[in-house]
């Protein structure tokens, strides 16, 4: 039985929007034939600039992690969908602006993971998803930048990553009542690729693999 930490927002911390016993956390630690030990640092509505704040609760935790899993920066992404929506004169200027908040987020997200791996954990990053009902195929395209540097930074710190565009691909995996929430389907698809991973991933020997397969 591994102890799994998950930090982040709300892709993790889903409870208030599906039925009880149906949220990320509770299908975790209810996974047919592997239990795993499961809790929750991440809250909803975090921004990478709240992780040193969840990290620091770490420390306060009854028992070690055995895994880290992280799954920030959608609501870093989120707080810019106004600007993108903004005129511009040519594709060549909306690209630079793309590429100057890629550059920022780029920052945080490294600040991010180290702040993670200065805790000595086993660690695991998701991808942000681009499935959400109603989502514009600009503002999915417009993702990418963002997804790119989480893979990037993932590959060069030989992190796994759990590519949460392929494993919430479905409508139903997103929640009626707020759809850039996981549903209780999406939710049962996330932990069972969490599970996935934990049991595949060997800690001693780091590597990034990408995980998203899994179902329930």
């Amino acid at each position: 039985m591994a102890h799994i930490v998950l930090l982040g927002d709300s892709i993790f911390d889903n409870a208030p929007y599906v039925p009880v016993g149906t949220e990320v956390r509770a299908r975790l630690q209810s996974l047919p034939g592997r239990p795993h030990r499961v809790s929750l640092l991440a809250r909803d509505g975090s921004v990478l600039a709240d992780m040193a704040a969840q990290a620091a609760g770490l420390r306060a935790l009854p028992a070690p992690a055995d895994w880290l899993v992280a799954s920030c920066g959608g609501n870093d992404v989120l707080g810019l969908v106004g600007a993108m929506h903004g005129q511009v004169a040519t594709v060549l200027e909306a690209a630079e602006l793309l590429a100057a908040w890629q550059a920022g987020f780029r920052q945080a997200y490294r600040d991010m993971l180290d702040l993670l791996l200065a805790h000595g954990t086993p660690l695991a990053v998701a991808t942000i998803y681009d499935a959400v009902p109603g989502l514009s195929p600009g503002l999915r395209t417009a993702l990418a930048p963002f997804n790119d540097v989480i893979l990037r930074e993932a590959v060069q710190r030989r992190l796994p990553v759990l590519d949460l565009r392929v494993v919430c691909r479905d409508p139903d995996d997103y929640a009626s009542c707020s759809p850039i929430e996981p549903s209780a389907q999406g939710g049962a698809r996330i932990a069972a690729a969490i599970g996935e991973l934990v049991d595949a991933q060997a800690t001693a020997a780091p590597r990034t693999v990408v995980y998203g397969g899994a179902r329930p």
